[in-house]
Formats: structure tokens, C-alpha cells, sequence
């Protein structure tokens, strides 16, 4: 390293070190991703899980859910879902999407639902924010 290349980075050392810590939350996200051992759906494909009919289940909060959700999506809050699994026996063998707000809450609920011994399970990455952004149908029915 060059005299030159030092004093640049004594000079900037909070503009490296932002770029590193950004790098570092980047790289985090997409390797926690795949260590949690849930799969992830981008915007793609849930789009075709949702053409090939796979069951949607909307984790967030009512509130969230009424003002504005997928298209047939089935909505049992997170912090519900443990006990309400039963209403969700029949779709054991076949795939489903879970979404949230942005996909954290949709993880937790992806986990619970393999936990219990469902078989496909996604996780919508970036939640229904992602599906919006993609100018993807929303209702509020």
C-alpha cells in the first residue's frame, strides 16, 4: 500500500468504514437468508406460486391486512399462528407463500409452519411491500 493509499484512508476513514458496514449488512442479509433454511420467493417467483394457485398466508396484523393484501390470501396474524395451525391441515402437501409487511414476521411464520411439518413453505422476500413495488394486485376485500 502505497503513502497515497494510507493518508486516503486516514483522510476517509467513516466513508470506508460506512462502506464496509454497509457491505456487511448486505452480505448478511442475503447469507442469513439461506442459513435460516427457509427458501425465499422474490417477486418472481411468487408470482408463480400465486398463478399456480399455492395457498398465500398474510402474517401481519389485522390493521395491516385490511389495508390491503394479496389476492385470495388466507390471514392469520404471526403471533396467532401457533394456534391456529389446525385451520391450515389441508394444505400441508402443497406449496405456500407467506407474506408480511416486509418479510421478517413471514420468516418467523415460515419456521413455525416447517416446524409443524408443512411441506413447501416460502418466504415472499421484501414482504408485500416487494409486491407492490412490482405493481402486483392488492385488494382490500
Amino acid at each position: 500500500m502505497s503513502v497515497v493509499d494510507v493518508q486516503f484512508l486516514q483522510d476517509n476513514w467513516m466513508l470506508v468504514t460506512l462502506a464496509a458496514v454497509s457491505g456487511g449488512m448486505l452480505a448478511w442479509n442475503f447469507i442469513g437468508g439461506s442459513m435460516s433454511g427457509v427458501d425465499q420467493a422474490d417477486t418472481l417467483k411468487a408470482t408463480r406460486l400465486y398463478n399456480d394457485d399455492a395457498l398465500v398466508l398474510d402474517v401481519r396484523e389485522d390493521k395491516e391486512y385490511a389495508a390491503g393484501h394479496i389476492p385470495r390470501a388466507r390471514h392469520i396474524p404471526v403471533g396467532k399462528l401457533a394456534a391456529r395451525l389446525g385451520e391450515l391441515d389441508k394444505f400441508k402437501s402443497q406449496p405456500i407463500l407467506v407474506t408480511c409487511r416486509s418479510g421478517h414476521r413471514s420468516a418467523r411464520a415460515c419456521r413455525i409452519l416447517k416446524k409443524a411439518g408443512f411441506a413447501t413453505v416460502y418466504n415472499q422476500a421484501g414482504g408485500i411491500l416487494a409486491w407492490e413495488r412490482a405493481n402486483l394486485p392488492v385488494t382490500q376485500k
